[in-house]
């Protein structure tokens, strides 16, 4: 068992991020997180204190990456603090236990296909779906493009099953290659992510956030537009938030998905 205390993590606001699918609530407190085929429990002990059912080994090969342990969030925080603004100072304190999480690229990727019009419980529902055949691992490219788009559409994919068929064979052949992806910047890596079919603009920022780690990056969905909208007169200058606008777009959905709950 590893005990985490910190005042900058907290698991249920990370599970309804928006960025992962495969975080679920077991009871009251106990948590389920499955990444790259292994499965964590997370029980939590107060607001500022977390208990991974792991040994120190695990936790310092996989989950300490996995949940972004080594960042300094408490300082991103003060610095989005001293900008000023009241609206993303309130975000910050309501979402106070926000991380990035270091996922998998080809798992995200496949995600954010699959969040197009959709939500949080249903994308989680066909995901999980995806991933019954295989415990907890995610399909290869190899395997998924195996499913036909009838068998993606029985588990609830609807129009998006092509698009997931077509980028798993894509990834197969080669013509989507996740070496050079990782070594793109951000705006070549949208760009290159842009020309498959069923990925635009918002998935592409979404996978390039969180499947890519470019923080720089800032996903609008329709909750960052409404923000934009009513609290900025449409337009945001990410420039003030160099390194971290992705943090920042985290913070804010959430502040506005879940504060008037």
């Amino acid at each position: 068992m590893i005990e985490i205390r910190s005042n900058d993590f907290n698991i249920a606001q990370i599970a309804d991020s928006g960025q992962c699918f495969r975080i679920f609530e077991q009871s009251n407190g106990v948590w389920e997180t499955i990444a790259f085929g292994k499965s964590l429990k997370i029980y939590v002990k107060d607001d500022n204190t977390h208990i991974f059912e792991c040994d120190s080994n695990e936790y310092n090969e996989l989950w300490r990456n996995y949940f972004d342990m080594q960042r300094n969030y408490g300082e991103i925080k003060a610095r989005i603090r001293a900008v000023g603004d009241i609206y993303l100072t309130n975000a910050v304190d309501f979402g106070y236990g926000m991380r990035i999480l270091n996922q998998d690229l080809w798992e995200v990727i496949i995600s954010f296909i699959i969040s197009q019009q959709n939500n949080i419980p249903r994308i989680r529902g066909i995901i999980k779906r995806l991933c019954a055949p295989y415990g907890l691992r995610f399909p290869t490219p190899q395997e998924l493009a195996l499913f036909s788009e009838d068998d993606l559409i029985k588990i609830g994919l609807g129009y998006r099953a092509k698009y997931v068929r077509n980028i798993a064979i894509a990834a197969t052949e080669g013509r989507l290659s996740f070496d050079d992806l990782r070594k793109m910047t951000y705006y070549d890596a949208v760009a290159y992510l842009k020309k498959f079919d069923g990925i635009g603009e918002k998935v592409a920022n979404c996978i390039a956030l969180f499947g890519l780690r470019k923080l720089d990056a800032f996903p609008i969905d329709v909750w960052i537009k409404r923000i934009l909208q009513q609290q900025y007169g449409g337009t945001f200058d990410t420039a003030k938030f160099p390194g971290y606008a992705g943090l920042v777009q985290q913070y804010m959905f959430y502040y506005e998905r879940f504060r008037g709950k």
